[in-house]
């Protein structure tokens, strides 16, 4: 039976009188190579950091540090935040492996610290390959023996553009998103398969398991997977039965290999909705397994069994979530303080509904969705018209499925932007065939450029902005389609070395300076932002809001040490013009409790210490 490698490694096994960069390996790593050096050569020279920009990144190096540093494979707890007894984090150590692998390698030859750097910088670069590589593949499935080569090359161009225009590779990226959106167009690429491939579903299988292990951000992405091979092997039956059962069978033992990896016997009965727990990892178990069985039916079973059979496998995996996870059915940030969802989440980019984003930042509602509903219209043409209908569906589908998540939370936006490039690709190829076939046809030529145009999503996001702002607002970081939730006002390298100074003790600070304390400090933090600091982040809230004198009971409270306060911090901005009494909005007036003492610092935190009694 052929496997997926096989087929392309056929794929790269053309003619000799055809162009080496035609096989899919060779172009992939040209494009990838272009792609790494064109950010390294824009993003490294002017980074002051090599961490990147964003709080994630920056915990999960301290997360690594941790365990590299003798923490526990198994315990992700983050003692220095929060309040006593610190915050468990829902990251997996899926990811903090790798990373810390290249740490390892790289402080054989050079200091720790630039290791880390140099880590941080090759991480997102070397996760460019796969992508791309992914792309290439689904594209040249899509396109088919004879336009297969040409499909490819303009889907790897649109890749590259992703890539390039995408923060979550950019050097020092360590959030865990980049690998996610990998995975999601690696597990595209492997279902877009006519032939039903065996090994193809099998290796399918344990990317969806990984996918769910990483983060529990994709369950809406894998539960159409699933969906996807289960319609069609109801659909095609036995012809699709062998790769059915890969897929099943690959899914329950990659995740149950998961599970007993990551995650502590102590833990074994707990149900969490942000990260693998039971109940992520009961369903997906028993939907692959269950699959699996529904697969081994006799092939004499009619489509009406299978649609039965599948029924059936659905409402019992559907009555078991409502027995095991109920709470999970819902919003993992459906639990979250009212106030830290109008002071923290309601503020956060990524997080926003698109009502929200058009609200506030209208002008990039079309980067974030004409592009994936542009794909979405494409493949239900295709389907219309009876071309390619199995694969087309499948793109419909996990389409669909991000962009209905992105309405939901933006973050959505960049896996229906990334799925898109192989349907846009192919229908970008065929116009340019007919541009070609009739050069002096305006109308198909403008449509052949209108159509590429509108498959890049910062054509429409830098459009967008310039519209509003004027052609002097373009840059690196509009292009990125991202709005900075950080403010750099405070936190950098004159505010650490002042906080070192001072004896190791708890830090009430702004939340989005939290996991730069902790980087570069021996001190804990109060508050950092992720929902599962819940305690902390109010901790800080309510000193601030509450007034100076109310204020100290809560510092004693939360065993606060010392206070970094941050003046042009939009979250202390927000509770200054809020609490006119506040503590916050008392220090910023000048005002100064007798219980703060302040201590000298040549960077951009106020900082104080709380005296052990209040000279009054």
């Amino acid at each position: 039976m052929n496997t997926t490698t096989d087929e392309m490694s056929r794929q790269d096994a053309v003619p000799a009188s055809a162009s080496v960069l035609s096989r899919l390996f060779p172009a992939v790593a040209l494009y990838w190579l272009m792609t790494a050096v064109a950010i390294a050569l824009i993003s490294l020279p002017k980074a002051k950091d090599l961490i990147g920009p964003d709080n994630d990144d920056v915990m999960r190096l301290v997360e690594i540090r941790d365990w590299l540093g003798g923490q526990s494979w198994f315990d992700l707890m983050q003692y220095r935040l929060g309040l006593s007894g610190g915050t468990l984090m829902h990251w997996s150590r899926f990811i903090d492996a790798p990373i810390g692998g290249l740490i390892k390698l790289f402080s054989l030859f050079m200091p720790v610290e630039m290791a880390e750097g140099v880590a941080a910088s090759v991480w997102p670069l070397l996760l460019i390959g796969p992508l791309l590589l992914a792309v290439g593949f689904a594209s040249r499935r899509l396109g088919g023996e004879a336009d297969g080569p040409r499909v490819m090359h303009i889907a790897l161009g649109l890749g590259a553009l992703f890539a390039f225009t995408c923060m979550k590779f950019r050097p020092g990226a360590l959030d865990h998103h980049n690998v996610q959106l990998v995975l999601a167009i690696g597990i595209t690429a492997l279902l877009a398969d006519r032939r039903g491939n065996t090994l193809g579903h099998a290796v399918a299988g344990i990317a969806t398991a990984l996918a769910i292990a990483i983060g529990a951000e994709t369950t809406p992405f894998v539960a159409i997977v699933c969906v996807c091979v289960a319609a069609r092997w109801i659909w095609q039956g036995a012809g699709f039965a062998s790769a059915a059962r890969a897929f099943g069978l690959s899914l329950a033992l990659a995740i149950t290999a998961a599970f007993f990896a990551t995650i502590p016997p102590s833990a074994y009965a707990a149900v969490t909705c942000d990260n693998l727990s039971l109940g992520f990892f009961s369903l997906s178990a028993l939907g692959g397994a269950g699959l699996f069985s529904l697969a081994c039916l006799p092939a004499r079973a009619g489509m009406g069994i299978r649609l039965a059979a599948s029924f059936v496998l659905g409402t019992i995996i559907g009555a078991l979530a409502l027995l095991i996870a109920p709470q999970c059915l819902g919003s993992p940030l459906a639990n979250l303080d009212p106030m830290l969802v109008e002071l923290w989440l309601d503020h956060v980019t990524e997080a926003q509904s698109i009502t929200a984003q058009m609200q506030q930042f209208p002008e990039t509602i079309a980067g974030f969705y004409v592009v994936g509903l542009f794909a979405v219209f494409a493949c239900a043409l295709r389907i219309w018209r009876g071309d390619d209908r199995g694969l087309h569906l499948l793109f419909l589908a996990l389409v669909s499925a991000s962009w209905a998540v992105a309405l939901v939370q933006i973050r959505g936006s960049l896996f229906a932007n990334l799925l898109s490039i192989p349907p846009l690709a192919l229908l970008i190829a065929d116009l340019q065939k007919k541009a070609r076939d009739n050069p002096k046809s305006i109308s198909i030529n403008l449509g052949f450029v209108v159509a590429t145009l509108a498959s890049v999503p910062v054509v429409w996001g830098l459009g967008g902005v310039i519209l509003k702002q004027g052609i002097g607002s373009a840059s690196m970081d509009v292009l990125a389609m991202e709005n900075a939730d950080e403010d750099n006002t405070c936190g950098d390298a004159k505010d650490m070395a002042a906080l070192r100074v001072l004896p190791p003790g708890t830090i009430a600070a702004p939340s989005n300076r939290g996991a730069g304390i902790l980087r570069f400090t021996q001190h804990r933090v109060l508050t950092a932002p992720y929902h599962r600091n819940q305690g902390g982040m109010l901790a800080e809230l309510h000193i601030g809001m509450a007034t100076p004198d109310d204020a100290l009971a809560l510092l004693k409270n939360a065993g606060v040490t010392a206070l970094a306060f941050c003046r042009n911090d939009p979250q202390t901005e927000n509770l200054i013009e809020l609490y006119r009494d506040g503590l916050y909005a008392s220090l910023a007036r000048g005002e100064l409790p007798t219980y703060l003492s302040p201590v000298r610092s040549d960077g951009r935190f106020q900082l104080f210490v709380v005296n052990e009694a209040d000279p009054k």
